[in-house]
């Protein structure tokens, strides 16, 4: 008889809802991960620390209070890392203890140490000491994560020249920065660093950032970008980068060179797998150490299971906690319905970018006929009250069943807003149902109600010069 009926490789949140999501079904579960790494990456370097910087920067910057208070305002002129990273620490900490309570709460065993494979059903854990036991399991749920990808031409220190998981501990705020990469992580932190003060430039070998958002509002964060100095510089890549005793130089392949404090790379990421002996379970992992899986998250192997950003696409901690959830129930063979297609996506910019479903482009690239209805914070009170003029909401609707084809937002609280519009989408509502909704006033929400009205005016136009 096994040890545990699952266990689970990773603490982060498809681990972490894996494990839950089994306990609660009487299961016996265990969890492995190393003992400074509970709640995974996400807690530590990647997703809370960075949304909780974004907030500090905000606060301390008052940057979103220009508006009412003129372009001089700051809540704080000599903003340290200091500053920043105090609040950091404390969501930090204060997010381990909740995992940690969770999972005692739900009996769930918790074991410090890295974990590889002996056979298909065994994990040899190597505990803090160097000692090394085995644990035995039915199911096995591989949910490692991933680090940032680094270049082998690069020399990282950690201090000037730098990956997204470090950057956290830089030694002061730089004057200048190049950031590699216009990925998400790349633009969440330049427009982070732009906000304090810092002199940005952005390296992209691609011909823009964020292709597979709404142009429209890729052309908004540009502007907003630029108003911060943040400068871009796409189709270049870098050829290489020299550290010197007062900073660092980035050379690019075209001859241009860019002097900075420091380099930020940003540059895709890694999966965790290299350590793992993937090979002595039947698996193996592509070069960016990614795991293959089926529908219900299954490896080549039907008892082991991985989730979260080691499988790849999306890579977001909020598909990774419903990935980690669906492969549970799975595995112990509970009903679960498959995870929607039409899943939100949250950039955390400055300001806000989210959006669900399709993009005016993928429409018309499918021959797709949509109407678009506009909302612009400008026009809503709650806009002028909170100041932010810039911000809209867009709704992408089909003329023929009235339904909601997409739905994009930047601005304040546009990763909150979207849910309204993933609500009427999932449950197959059409923009009629925004039209004569009550949204409470004065509300960000009321936007919906604004773009629904343009749409429909619209379509209304159309159908007059139809018939």
């Amino acid at each position: 008889m096994p040890d545990f009926d699952m266990l689970v490789i990773g603490s982060g949140p498809g681990g972490q809802k894996a494990a839950i999501a089994a306990a609660k079904l009487g299961r016996r579960v265990a969890v492995v991960d190393r003992p400074n790494m509970v709640g995974g990456v996400s807690i530590h370097t990647g997703t809370i620390p960075s949304k909780t910087l974004r907030e500090a920067v905000l606060y301390l910057t008052g940057l979103t209070q220009r508006d009412l208070y003129g372009q001089s305002y700051r809540l704080k002129d000599d903003i340290t890392v200091g500053d920043l990273t105090a609040r950091t620490q404390h969501v930090v900490s204060r997010e381990v203890d909740v995992i940690r309570n969770q999972l005692s709460r739900n009996q769930v065993s918790l074991f410090a140490g890295t974990g590889r494979f002996v056979d298909p059903h065994t994990i040899a854990l190597t505990e803090v000491t160097g000692h090394e036991r085995l644990l035995t399991a039915e199911n096995i749920i591989i949910a490692t994560g991933t680090r940032p990808a680094r270049p082998d031409t690069v020399e990282f220190d950690g201090q000037t020249i730098m990956d997204s998981d470090n950057v956290l501990d830089l030694p002061k705020v730089p004057r200048s920065m190049v950031i590699v990469g216009a990925g998400v992580i790349g633009m969440e932190y330049a427009s982070m660093f732009a906000a304090l003060g810092s002199k940005i430039t952005v390296v992209e070998k691609r011909a823009g950032m964020l292709d597979f958002c709404d142009l429209e509002v890729i052309e908004s964060l540009k502007y907003h970008l630029r108003d911060l100095a943040v400068t871009f510089r796409f189709g270049e890549t870098v050829a290489a980068v020299e550290r010197h005793t007062n900073g660092t130089l980035t050379v690019l392949e075209s001859g241009k060179k860019i002097p900075a404090d420091a380099v930020m790379y940003s540059a895709g990421r890694q999966g965790l797998t290299d350590e793992l002996d993937l090979d002595k379970a039947g698996l193996s992992a592509d070069k960016r150490g990614r795991i293959d899986v089926d529908e219900n998250f299954r490896t080549a192997v039907p008892h082991i299971y991985a989730v979260g950003d080691v499988i790849g696409f999306p890579a977001l901690a909020a598909t990774s906690m419903e990935q980690g959830r669906t492969a549970a129930y799975h595995a112990c063979g509970e009903p679960v319905h498959r995870i929607d297609d039409r899943q939100p996506i949250g950039i955390y910019t400055i300001p806000e970018i989210s959006f669900i479903g399709k993009t005016e482009d993928q429409l018309t690239e499918e021959c797709v006929p949509f109407e678009v209805g506009i909302s612009r914070y400008r026009e809503l009170a709650r806009g002028q009250i909170i100041g932010d003029s810039h911000g809209m909401l867009k709704l992408l609707v089909s003329p023929t069943d009235r339904t909601l084809l997409g739905v994009h937002c930047f601005g304040t609280g546009a990763t909150e807003l979207i849910h309204i519009g993933q609500s009427v989408m999932g449950c197959g509502g059409t923009v009629d149902y925004l039209v004569d909704a009550v949204f409470n006033y004065p509300t960000l929400a009321e936007s919906y109600k604004v773009a629904a009205l343009d749409a429909t005016n619209k379509l209304r136009q159309i159908d007059r010069l139809g018939n």
